[in-house]
């Protein structure tokens, strides 16, 4: 997979504990700057995935090195994956005895010192089932588990189940809700919905899985949790945005945002003709008209500049990052601590795409948001 995606990390925004981005100087950064590596032996070309937290990050090389910086600092071989919440840190590793991995789970304070909170075999013990390791070949990366029986939670119980009929895929974890991907396309939703953030209609919560009913007969790519939004992309590459909308973060008329709306010539081709964000009449010149909007209770249609279309997508506490099928990255969303990547701190409800990547001729294939900040990988353009 290293061969097959050779390219560097990128990192913006908020790095006021001292988390791994570019410079590190101050409390923020406000363009995308190539990621510091807290690791003298770990080449910045080595680093295969970034979670983080609103406090720290976690970095695993593709050599399988985990590396932690911010609020917790730390080292640990023989990693596969990490993820990373304020809470809890867990990581899959090559098993102690042998073949096979194990999930451990850390309170972040202890920097993979000492003994885990607890750890368990992932994975061996879902090939019981006849499908067991087909299914174990769908599941998505943490919090989701091998084997997609279960998954994690920053809060206890740490580990949860799942419905072996799920057939989970992927799995986001927001603030207060989940969003589950299974192997036909479709999204399911639970959790705290007094944002709108599940997607029903309703601001009520849901204390099992419910299926997007809004969503039915859509095959959906890809989920991401925000703070209290959601937001997935189709495999045509569209994009679906629902939740609160409090900093435009669903790219939606927000009416804190209004009166600071930038209007230069760098953000004016950040829509389509057709509208600010949603699907219909409304254009940029009636925006003054055009209704603010706090909830989308259900899924919204979103518009890229012209016709892009998704093929990832990341949410963060209250923005959301969008890489296209060309390579190039759009955000929006709350800006404070420069997390959109626009080279401020301004707030958008309008997609923007951030002009780095596209001056430095390099072509955008992950995003990794975290709360405040966030991660970008990209390599040179024409290689894959």
């Amino acid at each position: 997979m290293a061969e097959e995606r050779p390219g560097s990390w990128f990192g913006f925004g908020f790095c006021g504990f001292g988390q791994a981005l570019g410079s590190g100087r101050g409390r923020q950064v406000l363009s995308p700057e190539l990621l510091r590596v807290p690791d003298a032996g770990t080449d910045i070309c080595d680093i295969g995935s970034v979670s983080a937290a609103w406090s720290y990050t976690a970095i695993v090389s593709r050599a399988g090195r985990l590396l932690l910086s911010g609020s917790a600092r730390g080292a640990a071989d023989g990693c596969r994956d990490a993820w990373a919440s304020e809470t809890l840190l867990a990581v899959l590793r090559d098993g102690p005895g042998g073949p096979g991995a194990e999930l451990q789970a850390w309170a972040p304070g202890a920097a993979l010192r000492g003994e885990p909170l607890w750890a368990r075999p992932a994975g061996p013990e879902e090939a019981g089932r006849e499908d067991g390791a087909a299914c174990e070949r769908r599941a998505g990366p943490l919090p989701l588990l091998p084997g997609a029986r279960a998954h994690l939670s920053p809060r206890p119980p740490l580990c949860r189940p799942l419905c072996p009929a799920l057939r989970a895929r992927r799995l986001a974890l927001g603030a207060e809700h989940a969003l589950l991907l299974d192997a036909a396309g479709q999204v399911l939703s639970w959790g705290g919905g007094r944002h709108g953030q599940l997607g029903h209609g309703t601001l009520e919560a849901e204390p099992a899985p419910r299926l997007l009913e809004a969503l039915q007969g859509l095959r959906v790519a890809a989920v991401a949790a925000g703070g209290w939004h959601s937001v997935c992309v189709g495999e045509t590459g569209d994009i679906y945005a629902w939740g609160w909308n409090e900093s435009g973060q669903l790219a939606l008329p927000a009416r804190g945002l209004a009166e600071d709306r930038q209007t230069d010539a760098g953000e004016a081709p950040a829509l389509k003709e057709a509208g600010a964000g949603l699907k219909g009449p409304a254009g940029p010149e009636d925006a003054a008209a055009a209704p603010f909007i706090a909830v989308q209770p259900f899924p919204a249609l979103l518009d890229l500049p012209l016709g892009a279309d998704a093929a990832a997508a990341s949410c963060g506490s209250r923005h959301t990052a969008v890489v296209t099928r060309t390579g190039e990255l759009y955000t929006w969303g709350w800006g404070k601590y420069g997390q959109l990547g626009h080279g401020d701190t301004a707030s958008r409800d309008r997609p923007r795409r951030v002009e780095h990547f596209v001056a430095e001729q390099l072509r955008v294939t992950a995003v990794s948001c975290g709360p405040w900040n966030t991660y970008v990988h990209a390599v040179e353009q024409g290689r894959s």
